[in-house]
């Protein structure tokens, strides 16, 4: 039996992680341009990979002994310019901040040179009763190389 390839999670080009994406036909409204809330999809994919890359799994933050999450708490999206479908984006996902239980994260989403869209976003750590917490020493530490100093 052949092995299949694994999907990426993308690459750290610098600070900044990059995640390839694809524009389908699912991600387009009936003009073949991608409908407005998928971005917030790529920009979430791009986040997740993130932490993927640097062992910070969703999982596993569930798993432990006092189980923990990430929600959105904010987040500012400007819209420059138009995916289409067939077009192949990259994510750019940089995590700027650790404030108190809150993460500071900015993103873009590029066609080449393009910017077609940025994001300003808050996440929080926060227990699965909702409360907000304050990340874990190890959390912290995975993502210390790749925050702003």
């Amino acid at each position: 039996m052949t092995s299949l390839p694994q999907p990426t999670a993308g690459a750290f080009a610098g600070r900044t992680h990059l995640l390839p994406v694809r524009v389908y036909y699912e991600d387009t409204d009936f003009t073949g341009l991608v409908y407005h809330a998928n971005y917030l999809r790529y920009f979430e994919r791009g986040r997740s990979d993130f932490l993927r890359l640097v062992s910070i799994g969703h999982s596993e933050l569930l798993d432990q002994a006092e189980p923990l999450a990430f929600v959105v708490t904010h987040m500012d999206i400007r819209f420059r310019g138009a995916a289409r479908i067939d077009d192949a984006l990259v994510v750019r996902t940089l995590y700027e901040a650790i404030k108190g239980p809150r993460l500071i994260i900015r993103q873009t989403l590029v066609r080449g040179d393009e910017v077609l869209t940025e994001a300003e976003v808050e996440a929080a750590c926060i227990d699965l009763s909702g409360r907000p917490r304050r990340p874990p020493a190890e959390l912290k530490t995975a993502l210390a190389p790749w925050l702003l100093p």
